[in-house]
């Protein structure tokens, strides 16, 4: 019986890290997204001045802007960032 006792845990202090944790994540993957957005900004540009085929580059760079748009308007709905990161 104290076995069970041990698993119960309380919902409310764990959601609400996880919750202020999930708009981290989305600040990680925007900067990812902007990341390779210029990358493929750069090569997308070298690529069309050096007059070779760049549709493929400027397509993958359309849907990263695209997906990055969309992470943007995701993270503005999320809570802003309050809790403090433990150091060890």
């Amino acid at each position: 019986m104290t076995g069970h006792a041990s698993r119960s845990r309380s919902t409310g202090a764990g959601s609400d890290r996880r919750r202020v944790r999930s708009g981290e994540d989305f600040d990680i993957i925007i900067g990812f997204l902007g990341f390779w957005a210029l990358v493929l900004l750069v090569v997308t540009v070298w690529m069309e001045v050096t007059a070779q085929p760049a549709l493929g580059w400027a397509l993958g760079l359309l849907a990263t802007l695209l997906a990055l748009y969309g992470m943007v308007r995701l993270r503005g709905k999320l809570p802003a960032r309050t809790a403090n990161r433990k150091t060890d």
